[in-house]
């Protein structure tokens, strides 16, 4: 379930061979090195990121560096590469975050800065990171979050920013306070000496001290323009006429010298300018795919621009990734577009084939969106044996199912489903998800197509018996999970696994301990096989509440100890179950302190997940403890804000709950008595199930207890569920410890 890291992201740029040196600019960047930040903001084209890497070269500064894309708006993955850029300086130093942030249920950004904060403070050098391009990112989650670790950076962090525009962050009170170095166009425009330089020795040009100071007046010294003008001028025979013929208006010189440099170029580099516009970095077996028929090879064409100074960055030291100087790039996209004989979404399509076949999932399937293969991109989603929205990926999977019009959905239904699938596992909310179960099923209505629709309706039976899990519907997981098992081919390993996880819960809700134990087994053993860390989690958990059931607490703790080193550090939030499982054992045990703090996470991390009632039954736990120490008030407000998220999310079953706890509540203040709480039993219970009671706190299993007590199987499950009901509560180890506190033991 990891996510893919592009290294080439990482990449610092090296100083190319000719570059102008800037003394000035230099001296600006280390008298601001001991301030927060660093902001390099001008439009494209003045030489931020050149001069950033001027300023690397020449100095011992240990530095991360950053190239941001479009796609790095998503938070998880801005979070993600931001932490892997980290770890160029300090290995490991983010391993907590990029745990969490790998969980199918990523938490709140904000929830992991103290923490990110706290590891960058543990960093023994001085360093610097770069974030280039900053301009692209579209997140107001991204912006708070980014101003909230530029207050709170460590003293041995600079940050630098390279933008095209101001960032929303907190600029003037890092202004206010002396702590932001700002360079802007006025300071990166080349100066007559500068351009002189970057004219006639970087670009090997002869002009005259004449023609030099007019081409800088006419571009305004932007470094971009007189590139293009000396690429432009490049075997033209009259230098004089060729500056007279354009005006510094930055539009006409675009429009002018892109025109010109495209032009001068052989057809076939033309061509493959054009068609490798699409990417956001290069190399040669990528291009190769795209333009299929193209000779030379990508890598010889590559090697060729580069030597050109056609603007491509390299992006490692082997010089097998690039990337298009960004303005460079924009304009050759400008001018793909325009281009009516190439087809741009055949070219898309197949950057996304290769993607695909190199193991880069989320990069194929941007390109299959942007290709607007609805196909291609519905099976990206599903993927091979684990679905890309159970690897961390379901934001911006979610966005394009947002951004997709009604017809789409009910032209293919398929994607209904998948889109309330990925829902289902982002943890929103119940009805918003079957709203799309139901919209599939009246798409299917039209839909003449059996076999397909077999599997589509075994599909839609799998999310329901999942959503029928929070509710405890035994019924319905029942039903509904047997359905989608028997209509689901083998293939749709994800869905079926689903299935068979709420077909185990459901036998296992209905006390049928060794079908559920048997359906667990086979789960972990196909989702390790599959790399489905989740189903394994899930059913990790399950067998740590089988075994609470059968009174093996020592065991069950192991269980749910052993999901928590599966999820790491910091957890993940589908880990709130195996944190309820341990504060019920603690609780039973009387360890207090540990029930509380176990309690806690199980509350704060089910608060993440829309559609689970765990911080409920956490919240209903954490009031007993509170009770059981005496601290009435904590468990009045935890009641308050659990009755609170039962009207929010629905689980009204979990009010008589809330109101028993109420009740205790307000007869200890009242008496100040455990003992006339007794009397708020919903109902006594009978001289057997005191009897049943008793043996199950003395530790015996549901079949010791039938022997002892000459009952069937299915009897002494009879009786516990009444216990249960009567007491308030919902596994044995709670009907324990309320036992105990009611004085039935």
């Amino acid at each position: 379930m990891s996510t893919q890291i592009l290294a080439t992201k990482l990449y610092k740029p090296v100083l190319r061979h000719g570059s102008i040196l800037r003394p000035r600019l230099i001296n600006r960047l280390n008298t601001g090195f001991h301030g927060k930040l660093t902001l390099i903001s001008a439009p494209a084209g003045f030489g931020k990121t050149t001069l950033i890497t001027e300023w690397i070269s020449s100095g011992d500064h240990a530095t991360a560096w950053l190239s941001l894309d479009e796609s790095d708006s998503a938070p998880v993955r801005f979070l993600n590469y931001f932490v892997a850029a980290l770890e160029t300086i300090a290995p490991q130093i983010g391993a907590r975050v990029s745990n969490a942030l790998r969980s199918p249920q990523p938490p709140p950004i904000d929830s992991l800065l103290t923490q990110l904060l706290n590891a960058i403070a543990t960093i023994p050098v001085n360093f610097v990171l770069v974030l280039d391009d900053y301009h692209v990112i579209d997140s107001t989650e991204i912006d708070s979050a980014l101003s909230f670790l530029i207050d709170n950076l460590p003293s041995q962090m600079h940050l630098i920013i390279s933008t095209r525009e101001d960032p929303p962050l907190p600029l003037a009170r890092l202004r206010a306070r002396g702590q932001l170095t700002e360079l802007r166009a006025a300071e990166l425009r080349f100066t007559s000496h500068e351009a002189t330089a970057f004219l006639n020795q970087t670009m090997g040009l002869a002009l005259s001290s004449e023609a030099v100071e007019a081409l800088e007046h006419r571009t305004e010294g932007w470094i971009v323009g007189l590139q293009l003008a000396a690429l432009s001028m490049q075997g033209q025979p009259d230098a004089h006429q060729f500056i007279q013929s354009f005006t510094s208006s930055h539009h006409f010189v675009l429009d002018y010298l892109i025109e010109e440099v495209l032009n001068h170029q052989p057809p076939y580099i033309h061509d493959f300018l054009l068609k490798t516009a699409i990417l956001q970095q290069l190399c040669g077996s990528l291009c190769d795919a795209i333009l299929q028929d193209a000779s030379p090879s990508g890598v010889n064409t590559l090697e060729r621009i580069r030597q050109a100074n056609l603007f491509l960055i390299p992006l490692d030291n082997e010089r097998q990734w690039y990337r298009y100087h960004h303005l460079f790039g924009d304009l050759i996209r400008k001018r793909l577009h325009e281009s009516p004989h190439i087809d741009v979404k055949m070219l898309h399509s197949r950057a996304s084939a290769w993607y695909e076949a190199n193991r880069l999932e989320m990069e194929a399937f941007h390109h299959a969106v942007a290709a607007d293969d609805i196909v291609r991109s519905e099976r990206l989603i599903e993927g091979h044996g684990t679905a890309l929205y159970l690897r961390g990926g379901f934001a911006p999977i979610l966005r394009w199912f947002d951004s997709l019009p009604q017809s789409a959905f009910d032209e293919r239904p398929s994607l209904w489903v998948t889109y309330a699938a990925a829902s289902t596992v982002a943890g929103q909310q119940i009805d918003r998800i079957e709203d799309r179960l139901l919209a599939a099923e009246i798409a299917l209505q039209n839909d003449s197509h059996t076999a397909r629709n077999r599997v589509l309706l075994g599909q839609i039976a799998a999310v329901r018996s999942m959503l029928a899990v929070p509710h405890g519907d035994i019924e319905s997981m029942l039903s509904k999970s047997k359905l989608a098992l028997e209509m689901l081919p083998t293939d749709s390993l994800s869905m079926r696994l689903f299935a068979l996880w709420t077909n185990g819960m459901a036998h296992q809700l209905s006390g049928e301990d060794e079908i559920a134990r048997q359906i667990y087994a086979e789960i972990i053993s196909i989702g390790e096989a599959a790399g489905n860390t989740m189903m394994v989690l899930a059913v990790l958990t399950n067998l740590g509440q089988l075994q609470e059931e059968d009174n093996q607490l020592d065991q069950a703790q192991v269980s749910y100890q052993r999901v928590l080193a599966l999820v790491g550090e910091p957890p993940w939030p589908m880990a709130c179950e195996a944190y309820l499982g341990l504060a019920r054992i603690h609780y039973v045990w009387n360890d207090l302190e540990q029930a509380e703090e176990f309690g806690l996470q199980g509350y704060e991390l089910g608060r993440q997940i829309e559609n689970v009632n765990t911080p409920i039954k956490s919240g209903i736990l954490l009031a007993r403890v509170r009770i059981a120490r005496g601290e009435l008030n904590g468990a009045a407000s935890i009641l308050e804000e659990s009755e609170r998220l039962v009207k929010q999310r629905g689980f009204t079953d979990k009010m008589p709950e809330i109101r028993v706890e109420r009740t205790r509540i307000q007869q200890f203040i009242t008496i100040g008595n455990p003992t006339p709480v007794s009397q708020s039993l919903v109902e006594p219970l009978s001289e057997r199930e005191l009897e049943v009671l008793r043996l199950v706190a003395d530790g015996l299993s549901n079949r010791e207890i039938g022997e002892q007590l000459f009952l069937a199987l299915d009897t002494v499950k009879g009786h516990n569920r009444r216990i249960y009901a009567k007491l308030g509560v919902q596994r044995r180890t709670e009907a324990v410890a309320r036992a105990k506190e009611l004085c039935l033991l």
